[in-house]
């Protein structure tokens, strides 16, 4: 038995925020080779030491800065971006050196794919320091292009996240609350393995517990395809990330949703290990599922 729709707002949903864009997008494909795959960085791919990992690792959260400091692009600029360095580091070696060197490379290729109007190079070396040359940031974004065959129509993680609260009708203050959860994600490689559709369902699930939002929850199930049962320990994972996330040294996505334009969702604290046990709890035996 298909489940209602819910009720339609009677305000149309904004396309645009106060600081951050919020376009149509025009690639709502929900399977994909890129949305599928099992992504590995080998420490080998980054020509260091084992321990440089953990360094590169950290700066990847840096390229967050890039869009929220420079420019005013969209978050699916900033979500495809992060993306193309995890793609590409899984086929090819980067000195640790260059890392901010492809970061914004691969932020230059985003933007061309996403924005209306990109920033063109000599703004994105302009925003490296300089550190670069005109010219190395051209071959990078050959050479990214040419290692991944042309094919950066990847779906992410926003693309998802998007749709299934506009199938939901979800507020605003709700919505934004799971792009922050979404968000943290991104400084994290643990969650690089995980499907885009998988990892913006369980976001926004968690975001949907957070308000006590709970009705909206089989709506989410059916839109997204995933069971309550499926989503349960991504959800875990993502409220432990949240519980710690003011004291994580990586602040960068923090800061940005204490900002009240972003509704300080930021500082909603992350909800206790047992109250949240409850929930989930109560909504599988709703569904008669065991733990």
């Amino acid at each position: 038995m298909l489940l209602p729709l819910p009720p339609q707002s009677s305000k149309p949903e904004p396309t645009k925020s106060q600081s951050s864009k919020i376009v149509p997008s025009h690639h709502d494909q929900s399977e994909k080779t890129g949305e599928n795959c099992q992504m590995k960085i080998s420490p080998s791919s980054l020509q260091e030491s084992p321990s440089s990992l953990q360094g590169a690792l950290k700066k990847r959260s840096a390229f967050e800065d890039l869009t929220n400091v420079s420019f005013e692009m969209t978050h699916e600029t900033l979500y495809l971006a992060v993306k193309l360095v995890d793609l590409y580091l899984m086929k090819a070696v980067c000195k640790k050196d260059k890392l901010q060197l492809l970061g914004a490379t691969a932020f230059m290729i985003a933007a061309k794919f996403e924005e209306h109007n990109p920033p063109c190079v000599d703004e994105f070396v302009y925003i490296c320091d300089d550190n670069y040359q005109r010219y190395e940031m051209l071959n990078v974004e050959i050479d990214i292009l040419n290692v991944l065959k042309f094919d950066i129509n990847i779906p992410v993680a926003y693309h998802f996240l998007r749709r299934y609260a506009r199938c939901i009708h979800t507020n605003m203050k709700t919505l934004t609350l799971s792009r922050y959860i979404c968000e943290m994600t991104l400084q994290e490689y643990n969650y690089v393995q995980e499907k885009a559709s998988k990892l913006a369902a369980a976001s926004l699930l968690l975001a949907l517990y957070m308000k006590k939002l709970g009705y909206w929850v089989p709506f989410l199930e059916y839109y997204s395809g995933y069971s309550i049962s499926e989503l349960h320990p991504l959800v875990r994972r993502l409220n432990k990330l949240l519980t710690f996330s003011s004291y994580d040294s990586l602040k960068a996505v923090y800061y940005k949703y204490s900002h009240p334009v972003f509704f300080e969702v930021a500082k909603i604290p992350a909800l206790d290990v047992l109250k949240l046990e409850e929930i989930l709890n109560c909504d599988c035996e709703a569904k008669g599922v065991v733990l």
